[in-house]
Order: C-alpha cells, then structure tokens, then sequence
C-alpha cells in the first residue's frame, strides 16, 4: 500500500497516479493529549487500521495525484537520522571537491557514525526548498528514507528489516561548508519526504534499488542502493545501538556520488525504483517561512 499526507493534512491512499481521500480512517486512531507521544501515531496504528483505509479508498472517487498538495507524508518522527559518506564513489568526490570537503579529508560512515537532523527541517514534495543565497553552494542528495515501524533498541542486522514501516525518497539538501553536518542539513525545509510512503511489503529487498536524481531535466545522481557501505538493516541495527528508535523515526540511508548545486528556480525530479519519484522546486529564501501545518 501507499499513502500520503495531502492538501489540508488529509490521508490518501494512493493507487497508481490517483489519490483516494481515505481521512475518515483517522477518526480510528487513539486520542492524543499532551505531552504530546514520542512516536508518529498513524505508523503505530497503520498494521491494526490498513484494511480500513483500503476499504474507505475502495468507496471514494479519486482525484490524480498530480491535483493536489505533497505533504511530508511522516509529520511525526522523533528523530530524523543522516547516515554520512555511505556510499564510496561519494567519498572519492567529496574530497576531490573543496568545496564539499573544505580541506578536510572525508573518510567513511565507520568513522563518522550518524547525526541528527531537526524536526523542523522536514517538508513534502510540493514545499519548495528555500536556498539561502550567501557565500557558499547548497547541494542536493537523493536518498532512500526508512520509516520505522515498531519501537527497538539495540537489535541485530539479522531481522532488522521487520521493523521498518515502510519506504519513501528522501532529499537530504546540504549547505557546504566546515561546520556540523546537523547544522548545515538542517535548514527549514531541508529533508524533504515523499511522495508518499510505500509499505514495506511492497519493497522486500530495499537494497537493491535504483535511484537518480535530475537538475531541470539533466541526470546528476545515479546509482543503485546495493552500493550502500552500511546497508539499510545495518543502518538500523548501528542507530538502534545509540537510540531507542521509534514509530515514524525517519532514516536517511545516505546518498551515492553525483551531488551537486541548485539555486533558486531550479527544479529537481527524484526517482527511486519501487517508491515513486517526485519533483521539488528550489526558490529564494526571503523572510521566515510560515510555521508548518499542523499534523493529523
């Protein structure tokens, strides 16, 4: 199945390129008060509520996805984790180019392990990225995102792909420069999700996927997810080993050679084998974007 977050915070089942509006579904879900839980309640009822939402999206007329609003489809994870470096060809880029390295010489996820980017930095697909135009390049990644499932901690590479919700594209935008990767990834609308999630029965082997992004029309990055250094369920097994990882916790799982800039007025077309694909436009940033809708 798949299923996204649309317009004004509605839930839509997705089938082929039409969106059935299936929001009734949600009035299934438990009441939320504050504090507010430390997990996205719509990934924890999804196994108990996913018959309901294909029965409702059997009843509706659908609209094309096209007409409408792609929101980030997860508006709730507690964390959303970047996996560095995690991809050789990437590596030998990196410090071929100053201005990703910055005189640095950049090794492999081993020596970095992960970070974290802000909650805040999420948005969908039809929220352009702001770039902030100052002295330095913003670059596009294109990655696999993993939306956890279930709640674990410090669980074994074997198995560690039933824990997973289900997968969507991930764009892990990126200012160039010598500070922090949680600094400079973590700008409003810098990890933007969609188009929508994809179960993770549909995706049996998520590494082995192809992957690409394009820059108004002309392939950047290209690759497959089997280049991956640490794989998905090694990724969830070494981050499980840090943090208790949640429902709706988001995965970045790295992104292959190829990165490079975009500015204002360029248009980027994601695609991963499987998933979907998805275009983002990339605009000025101006003045302080408006705070972001409010979760289902």
């Amino acid at each position: 199945m798949r299923y996204c977050r649309f317009n004004n915070d509605r839930l839509g089942v997705v089938r082929d390129d039409m969106v059935h509006d299936v929001t009734s579904v949600l009035d299934k879900l438990p009441a939320v008060r504050w504090p507010l839980p430390a997990y996205d309640p719509l990934v924890v009822a999804l196994p108990h509520i996913r018959g309901d939402m294909e029965a409702a999206a059997d009843r509706v007329t659908p609209v094309p996805i096209a007409t409408v609003k792609l929101l980030n489809p997860v508006p709730n994870p507690s964390k959303v984790i970047g996996a560095p470096v995690n991809y050789h060809a990437h590596i030998d880029e990196a410090n071929a180019d100053q201005q990703i390295s910055f005189g640095k010489t950049i090794k492999t996820i081993d020596h970095y392990g992960v970070f974290l980017k802000s909650n805040s930095s999420l948005s969908g697909p039809s929220e352009p990225v702001p770039v902030v135009e100052k002295d330095r390049r913003t670059d596009h990644e294109v990655e696999l995102a993993a939306i956890i499932g279930e709640t674990c901690f410090n669980v074994p590479e074997e198995g560690a792909l039933k824990y997973i919700a289900g997968y969507a594209i991930g764009l892990d935008m990126t200012i160039r420069g010598p500070e922090e990767r949680s600094l400079r990834k973590s700008l409003d609308r810098f990890s933007v999700v969609g188009p929508y999630v994809v179960t993770a029965d549909e995706i049996p082997d998520p590494e082995n996927l192809d992957l690409e992004i394009l820059v108004n029309g002309q392939v950047r990055q290209k690759s497959n997810t089997s280049h991956l250094i640490f794989g998905v369920a090694k990724l969830i097994s070494y981050c499980s080993n840090f943090y208790t990882l949640y429902p709706g916790d988001i995965i970045m799982t790295g992104t292959p050679e190829g990165v490079g800039p975009v500015q204002a007025g360029d248009v980027m077309h994601a695609k991963i084998e499987k998933v979907g694909e998805m275009t983002v436009a990339v605009t000025r940033r101006s003045e302080p974007l408006p705070p972001p809708a409010p979760a289902v």
